[in-house]
């Protein structure tokens, strides 16, 4: 479950939402009347959802945008004109009179593709440098020439390795040369 903050400049309308949301399972992190306040609490918080008001005493919706971490998403909550207006990408906007059963389905599906997002960026390959390519290639060529492997016999052993040891590729293709060159 992804944070949630809820900022709206009538208190009144972000606790109605908060309970809406902590009734159907939704854990509320913060709620806000500024966008000072929702920026601070994003800051804090890391990654979730903004679901927010059209207008704030010190912003409006376009700035806390701008300013929120790239981690957020957020959930604009405005009249049809106001929604049909919105001139920045990248926000969902949910018209006023507001049907619990259409915030509740929104935000369901804004939770789920940060999750999906999260996941799909923890399972991306990290980017080796320069350096550490090198490094396990001359660790390879050591164990080729040591011990007569090839060069996949070589990397499956230094992978093997690194999985038994729980360490990276690259720290164990530095333990293999520190080995075998001492």
């Amino acid at each position: 479950m992804n944070n949630i903050i809820v900022a709206f400049p009538k208190q009144e309308t972000a606790q109605n939402l908060k309970k809406i949301l902590l009734q159907n399972g939704f854990h509320v992190d913060a709620v806000c009347s500024t966008g000072s306040q929702a920026l601070q609490s994003a800051n804090e918080l890391g990654g979730g959802i903004v679901i927010c008001g059209y207008r704030f005493v010190d912003m409006m919706y376009t700035e806390l945008h701008e300013y929120l971490p790239d981690q957020f998403e957020m959930l604009l909550v405005a009249s049809p004109a106001n929604c049909g207006e919105r001139d920045l990408e990248n926000i969902v906007c949910l018209s006023t009179p507001l049907k619990v059963h259409e915030l509740l389905q929104t935000v369901e599906m804004m939770d789920y593709t940060i999750t999906r997002r999260r996941k799909k960026q923890r399972e991306k390959p990290k980017q080796r440098s320069k350096d550490e390519q090198e490094m396990i290639a001359e660790a390879k060529a050591l164990l080729m020439e040591r011990n007569n492997m090839t060069e996949e016999e070589a990397h499956r052993y230094i992978q093997k390795r690194s999985m038994d040891n729980g360490t990276d590729l690259t720290e164990t293709a530095q333990m293999i040369l520190s080995l075998l060159l001492a």
